[in-house]
């Protein structure tokens, strides 16, 4: 287990999101090949902000993660193609709660226990908000903390959680809320949250078929 502080920059955090993602999402086609992982780091639903990240960029990443013994090169993978894989249960021995708060707080940034909870349900699913509360609680009293608690915004209802994978809570800029906009908001969260599920559902069926297609062309090379 890691017990000393770590920050993961912008990119490295967004590549370890989406390995924790694809792995509890999309078992079957875990690890990831390069092509995969390009692909869900630069996914436009469920990530926050959208990132255009190029090969380039990804294998510096990785090569970070790596560095920091947090994703690598998969060890196990079999066939001819390099497949990648994130080792957070060997570098904090996470609850599959934990593991899910950590991965939606890397990839969609400060979020409230609600936004969590209808978040992570494909990764594990809360029962009460108490329990997200819990999990962050747990998370927070990590030595180090890896969440804290941000200042409730001007205008906002509840206030947010925040990974500190990526240095301490002062450098995390939050965009300001307009409170008739936050209250719009409110109304048509639930439907955004919906309309963000078919898109990226859409999304891993796209890549669902170019990892057959990857398959395909190993059988016949």
């Amino acid at each position: 287990m890691l017990t000393e502080s770590i920050k993961l920059t912008a990119a490295e955090a967004r590549v370890l999101g989406a390995l924790i993602e694809k792995e509890a999402t999309t078992p079957d086609y875990y690890p990831l090949t390069m092509n995969a992982l390009i692909n869900a780091s630069n996914q436009r639903s469920n990530r926050d902000p959208v990132m255009d990240l190029d090969e380039d960029e990804l294998r510096q990443a990785l090569h970070g993660l790596e560095n920091k013994q947090l994703a690598g090169r998969a060890r196990n993978a079999d066939g001819r193609v390099t497949k990648y894989e994130h080792w957070l249960g060997e570098a904090f021995n996470f609850s599959r709660a934990e593991t899910a708060l950590i991965c939606v707080l890397l990839l969609r940034g400060p979020q409230t226990p609600g936004e969590l909870r209808s978040r992570t349900e494909r990764i594990h699913e809360f029962a009460e908000i108490s329990d997200v509360i819990a999990g962050l609680q747990k998370l927070m009293e990590r030595e180090p903390s890896l969440v804290a608690l941000l200042p409730r915004q001007p205008g906002a209802r509840e206030s947010r959680y925040a990974h500190l994978l990526s240095g301490p809570v002062e450098s995390i800029q939050m965009p300001a809320v307009d409170a008739p906009a936050s209250r719009s908001a409110a109304g048509t969260g639930e439907q955004d949250d919906r309309i963000a599920q078919l898109e990226s559902t859409v999304a891993e069926l796209q890549r669902e078929v170019v990892a057959l297609r990857e398959k395909i062309d190993s059988l016949f090379a």
